[in-house]
């Protein structure tokens, strides 16, 4: 059955409404797509959260105006959710401000950290959740290591 704004997984509850909304679209496009919803829920949320970072003040209202018809016809808008990042690995990457994490094409990094350690721990939470794999970079930008979550 899929999610609206009045019946959605209670883990979504206290996230901000333009974030929930989006959530409960990735979540919805991810069951028609065959994922278990144990599955589906953090995905969705992480992309959702993502999504909220990068997204315009336009696009924040869009979902904050879709309807629960909307939500359940997965009627919002798929291209602004990338679900096509669900497959990717995550990357670990230098950063002007530290080390980020950032999904393999992604316009922007998900987290940046000071320390490297914190940014490799967060890109295996986010790959053990999409079932990808990480892929961690040494400070010139090459390839270090590979690791199949």
């Amino acid at each position: 059955m899929p999610w609206d704004t009045t019946d959605y997984p209670s883990s979504l509850k206290n996230l901000d409404e333009p974030v929930r909304n989006k959530a409960i679209d990735i979540a919805n496009a991810m069951i028609d797509e065959g994922y278990k919803e144990g599955r589906a829920i953090p995905i969705a949320t992480d992309q959702a959260k993502e999504w909220y970072e990068n997204a315009s003040e336009k696009e924040i209202n869009q979902v904050k105006k879709m309807s629960d018809e909307d939500l359940r016809s997965r009627g919002g808008d798929q291209q602004s959710s990338r679900p096509e990042l669900m497959d990717k690995g995550e990357h670990v990457i230098p950063h002007e401000d530290g080390w980020a994490v950032k999904a393999e094409d992604a316009k922007k990094a998900s987290n940046v950290y000071d320390n490297k350690q914190d940014a490799i721990d967060r890109a295996k939470e986010i790959a053990k959740n999409k079932q990808t794999q990480v892929i961690i970079h040494n400070k010139d930008g090459s390839v270090k290591d590979t690791l199949n979550e």
